[in-house]
């Protein structure tokens, strides 16, 4: 075949796929285009309550007005978020089935059980980042001698095996931010799970334990009580939290790789319409952006999220990486 011909070749090729093309587009614009057509189902993989609950109830209200159809709340407990998100990513891919895709299931999970139903970076697309829950390092105000991070790494290695962390329980976030705590600073305090955060702080305030992380909303009433009865000794955040200004990050204390938030955004099942995604994203960006809703995010000392589906789907991958390394390298399995 000549040099003339195999460009006319390339040139019709190139025009029937266009052709081809171009049909399946307008399917897609004319979906997004009338979509919602029904009443969104907004998959919550936790019982209601939570953190993640109580945001995806506020954000339902707004995306009821903006979208122009009702946005129900649907939980599904269990499995550490694993049942609800399963269910999110067997859903119908129509954009009226979406869900709250958070830090466990998204980017933990997969590495702690290895018969996980789902894959997330497969079978889940990612919508837009809602928030992050930066971690902060804290003591007993009453019985810890710590009053800096460096004081706590000094002791934790002039006793190698003495001190203690406690967690919520293994393979959660508190957890995998103490074994990354320990691996970036050398120390090797040792591990106490607890069923649950509150068992976990109040063996934290008695003395029982020698430090935690926590969520910043969890440890507030504790850092701002009179006389307080926690101290914070550095946030995991890339920059200081304006709910605890006085807190340093812990790479102003020449700390690396300690930044971790609880986070959580919205997802939808493989196979969603690019459109529909775009249309999402769209709306939720836009309810971030209202004043009363990202006071109810920053004012308990999160961070409001938003972005592109691009940008939380890198950082999904990012996460995932980062988080499945640690789980391996430092042998962590779940409760």
């Amino acid at each position: 075949m000549t040099a003339s011909n195999k460009t006319r070749r390339a040139l019709l090729l190139g025009t029937v796929s266009a052709a081809l093309a171009w049909p399946a587009l307008g399917l897609a614009q004319d979906a997004a285009k009338d979509f919602p057509n029904k009443p969104i189902t907004l998959i919550v993989p936790y019982a209601a309550g939570g953190s993640s609950d109580t945001r995806a109830r506020q954000l339902g209200e707004k995306l009821a007005v903006i979208l122009g159809k009702a946005v129900v709340v649907d939980n599904k407990p269990g499995g550490n978020g694993n049942i609800g998100t399963d269910f999110i990513a067997r859903a119908t891919p129509d954009g009226h089935t979406i869900g709250i895709g958070n830090f466990a299931p998204m980017a933990v999970n997969k590495a702690l059980f290895p018969k996980l139903p789902f894959d997330p970076q497969r079978d889940l697309v990612p919508v837009v980042l809602i928030e992050k829950g930066p971690l902060v390092l804290i003591v007993s105000a009453e019985k810890s001698p710590f009053k800096s991070v460096q004081d706590l790494v000094a002791a934790a290695k002039a006793q190698p095996g003495k001190l203690s962390y406690a967690s919520a329980g293994s393979g959660g976030s508190f957890h995998l931010a103490g074994e990354m705590f320990n691996s970036v600073t050398g120390t090797d305090a040792v591990h106490i799970p607890y069923r649950g955060g509150g068992p976990a702080t109040n063996d934290l305030l008695g003395g029982t334990v020698d430090y935690m992380f926590d969520m910043v909303p969890a440890a507030m009433g504790y850092l701002k009580s009179s006389p307080p009865r926690m101290r914070a000794l550095a946030v995991a955040h890339d920059k200081r939290l304006a709910s605890l200004p006085e807190v340093p990050t812990f790479g102003e204390l020449g700390i690396k790789d300690m930044e971790i938030s609880n986070w959580f955004g919205i997802v939808a099942p493989r196979g969603t319409p690019p459109a529909i995604v775009a249309k999402l994203n769209q709306a939720i960006n836009q309810a971030l952006q209202m004043p009363d809703v990202a006071k109810r995010i920053t004012d308990p000392g999160n961070v409001v999220g938003g972005g592109t589906p691009e940008a939380f789907a890198g950082f999904v991958a990012s996460e995932s990486q980062r988080w499945s390394k640690v789980v391996k390298d430092r042998g962590i399995r779940p409760d």
